[in-house]
């Protein structure tokens, strides 16, 4: 019973994140599903059987995992529901910007002022808030800013500034790149462009569910 919503093909400019990543076209040749909400502890408890996460609830998003964890639930998706020219996995990080920012050019889905109102950041609550409890952006994703940091499929690396198609990201690296920010980072870490690079699980660290065509 999990919420996908179709994204056809696009172009959006992608980046800068102000860490010498320079803005850069992109465009996405084909359509994607993506997750309406992030990833809650009671999905990931009915595919794996655990939940990991430091802050427990049912429609809390799952966090306190690894980028390992986060594909094993896609794959086990997989075998449950196999989908011929599809498969389950997390969005490159292309899709989860073209998602987070909603055909908007600005800082935030809906501007470049955020407030306590808009997100779950900065500790305004101190911990992780229920999926969907703030407002969606104008393509109906909830807590693309805040909540918790999500992993995406790509590695590491600085941009290109050329055009790029269906970006993918290296084939290699030591760490992979995580999106959205959290509830316990500055405005600054929300914003559609920033990104992390991480490589531990931590408990402001999640999931969004991508179902694409097979690469």
């Amino acid at each position: 019973n999990m919420e996908l919503i179709w994204r056809p093909p696009g172009s959006f400019v992608m980046g800068p994140d102000g860490n010498d990543n320079p803005a850069h076209p992109v465009i996405l040749t084909k359509g994607f599903y993506l997750g309406k909400y992030e990833v809650t502890q009671e999905q990931y408890e009915m595919v794996i059987g655990d939940n990991p996460s430091k802050f427990k609830g049912a429609k809390l998003p799952v966090e306190n995992l690894s980028w390992d964890d986060a594909v094993e639930f896609c794959q086990a998706l997989n075998r449950k529901e196999r989908r011929l020219g599809w498969n389950f996995g997390l969005p490159t990080e292309a899709q989860w910007e073209y998602a987070c920012r909603a055909g908007t050019t600005t800082a935030y889905s809906w501007g470049d002022i955020i407030a306590s109102t808009n997100a779950n950041y900065d500790q305004n609550i101190g911990r992780t808030s229920n999926v969907g409890d703030y407002p969606e952006n104008p393509w109906g994703f909830f807590d693309m800013h805040g909540n918790v940091r999500e992993w995406t499929m790509d590695w590491n690396e600085v941009y290109s500034r050329n055009l790029v198609l269906d970006p993918l990201g290296p084939n290699e690296g030591s760490s992979r790149i995580s999106r959205g920010g959290s509830f316990n980072f500055t405005r600054e870490s929300v914003r559609s462009v920033s990104r992390y690079r991480q490589a531990n699980r931590l408990n402001y660290i999640g999931f969004r569910l991508c179902l694409a065509p097979s690469r």
